[in-house]
């Protein structure tokens, strides 16, 4: 007994007050971030030159369904979805997906490996802080984005995500 409070109370107010405590941390991280969405607004414009020195302009993607990749070398949960990545530019390519995957490494000669090793068949630029910033500020990796054939973004997806969710999200906005 604690302050005149059995064990089992103290106990039960305790985990109430964590509960609460937790609940409204939630409730607050949600609505500051809810203020600085991008979802159903236009996907900020850039226009970057690939691994390849090619020109990667995202408005030239209208029109397509685009999932943007935010990644790095470093980040294990990257390496594990960008093989399905692949998959899904072979199999959804045809039918009107492009995968852009944006490097948040410090050095480009880490994500030329990595798009070497992993076979990637799809673009994939250097980001900087300027471009995360554009995006919300990208301040966990991975983060993609679903942008619609219209430009605007309809999904954001932080962190180790569920690639059959996304998939699911995507499918029915690509052409038959």
């Amino acid at each position: 007994m604690i302050m005149g409070l059995p064990q089992p109370a103290l106990r039960s107010s305790t985990t109430v007050k964590l509960l609460l405590f937790l609940w409204l941390g939630v409730n607050v991280a949600s609505a500051s971030f809810g203020s600085n969405s991008l979802l159903h607004k236009a996907a900020p414009e850039f226009v970057r030159a690939d691994l390849n020195q090619r020109r990667l302009d995202l408005r030239a993607y209208r029109g397509k369904i685009v999932l943007l990749n935010f990644w790095a070398s470093w980040c294990a949960p990257c390496q594990l979805e960008m093989p399905r990545f692949v998959t899904w530019q072979n199999k959804y390519g045809s039918r009107g997906l492009q995968i852009i995957g944006i490097s948040m490494d410090d050095d480009s000669a880490s994500a030329r490996s990595l798009f070497k090793k992993l076979k990637l068949n799809y673009p994939v630029a250097m980001g900087d802080e300027r471009l995360g910033q554009l995006y919300g500020g990208v301040m966990g990796l991975p983060i993609t984005f679903l942008i619609d054939s219209r430009g605007n973004v309809q999904a954001q997806y932080q962190g180790e995500t569920d690639l059959n969710l996304i998939e699911e999200q995507f499918k029915p906005l690509l052409r038959p």
